[in-house]
């Protein structure tokens, strides 16, 4: 038996996921490379679908399968999650789920293994469905580690802490900032950005059009940059951001694979008055001073953009020293009287609020000019979600120096 090119792209996205630490949007670049688009969405569904519910298909595979995942060889383990997300989240057949699971193992020379691999592929698929309905709602049935979920519980309550975690599993609505041409799809409620069916790969290639998030574009505009001004991005890379912003732009990166990524995008999109320096966000070049505006796109634990990134949840880690020295760093650098724009790409109040408040920098409110994207709780900063705005989740802050 032969196993479709779908589900070898599917299994070897698992493999280096979890085996090798690798992310998974890079591998199945690689590993996709020659399916034709039904196979390659396929592919894609499989593969990010598993590396996302991981969680729940071990707890079924140890459950039903009565082996630790953690002792089994490492396809066998590839073969078997895939195995199981087909079995409990999509309508494949289970024989071909099972037939194709167990020549994956076949495949990677495990002869040994090929009885174990069928016997619990047909547990699973006589149990899967009914216990993934017993299942208690919370983590472990959406897949999540126990730390985000108590966070969401403590900042927004287990109701919408629950959503949180069942609308990114699913994906997000896919959008678009128009840089130039005519408008690419459904006009939204953030100016720029565009609603598509499928981001136009030639567009982008020829600079007119950037995939963007509403919530990242919205960052981007409460920054406000006018032409004639001096404008400071921290942290710049890859660019979505920086190049939205008028006025003379310098945009800061400390790794030089990313900046030179921010270079490349930089020119594609037209953006002729950004300028790159590599440097460390927190120690910048001196001469660096006296900028107008600064925009802090902080790194974070990324609890906002999980739908996108379906390996994140697992690597995911709260960096509040690194976000309060970075924007510590941006009020030196900017002027007195000047603004910094301060967001990250998370739902975290120890990441947005508690930052702001430390950094001891006066409040200018946003709520009143975006009602929509208010904060629930502090209305002077926005915070859009994917289970209230159907965008990734960003915390935006506009402080005065």
């Amino acid at each position: 038996m032969t196993v479709s090119g779908a589900r070898r792209a599917a299994y070897e996205v698992l493999l280096r996921v979890f085996e090798q630490d690798a992310y998974a949007d890079r591998v199945f670049r690689t590993a996709a490379r020659g399916l034709d688009e039904r196979d390659r969405a396929f592919a894609q569904r499989l593969a990010y679908g598993a590396v996302q519910r991981v969680r729940t298909l071990d707890h079924a595979i140890e459950t039903l399968g009565r082996r630790p995942v953690r002792k089994l060889d490492p396809p066998v383990r590839a073969a078997l999650r895939l195995g199981a997300y087909q079995l409990g989240y999509t309508d494949v057949a289970p024989h071909a789920a099972a037939n194709e699971s167990v020549e994956l193992v076949r495949r990677a020379r495990l002869e040994r293994a090929v009885p174990f691999t069928n016997a619990v592929m047909r547990r699973l698929a006589d149990g899967m469905r009914g216990l993934l309905d017993a299942l208690p709602d919370g983590p472990l049935k959406e897949s999540y580690p126990d730390w985000i979920a108590e966070v969401w519980t403590r900042d927004f309550g287990a109701d919408t802490a629950l959503a949180l975690m069942r609308v990114q599993n699913e994906p997000l609505e896919t959008v678009v900032r128009l840089v130039r041409g005519d408008p690419p799809g459904e006009a939204t409620d953030v100016p720029g950005a565009y609603r598509v069916d499928r981001v136009d790969e030639d567009a982008v290639a020829g600079g007119r059009i950037w995939p963007q998030s509403r919530g990242s574009q919205l960052a981007g505009l409460v920054v406000d940059a006018q032409d004639g001004e001096r404008v400071l991005d921290l942290c710049a890379a890859p660019g979505g951001k920086a190049t939205m912003l008028h006025g003379a732009v310098t945009a800061v990166e400390i790794d030089p694979a990313r900046a030179r990524e921010l270079r490349e995008n930089a020119a594609r999109l037209g953006a002729a008055n950004v300028e790159v320096v590599e440097a460390d966000g927190t120690r910048l070049p001196p001469e660096l001073t006296g900028y107008d505006r600064a925009l802090v796109d902080a790194p974070c634990s990324g609890l906002g953009v999980l739908a996108q990134r379906p390996d994140l949840r697992w690597r995911a880690r709260p960096l509040p020293d690194l976000q309060l020295a970075l924007l510590r760093s941006a009020a030196e650098r900017v002027r007195p009287g000047g603004t910094i724009v301060y967001s990250v790409c998370t739902l975290n109040a120890d990441e947005n609020e508690a930052i702001v408040d430390a950094s001891g920098l006066a409040v200018a409110p946003l709520g009143g000019e975006w009602p929509q994207f208010a904060h629930p709780g502090r209305p002077e900063f926005l915070l859009t979600s994917p289970y209230g705005n159907g965008t990734s989740g960003f915390f935006v802050a506009r402080l005065t120096a």
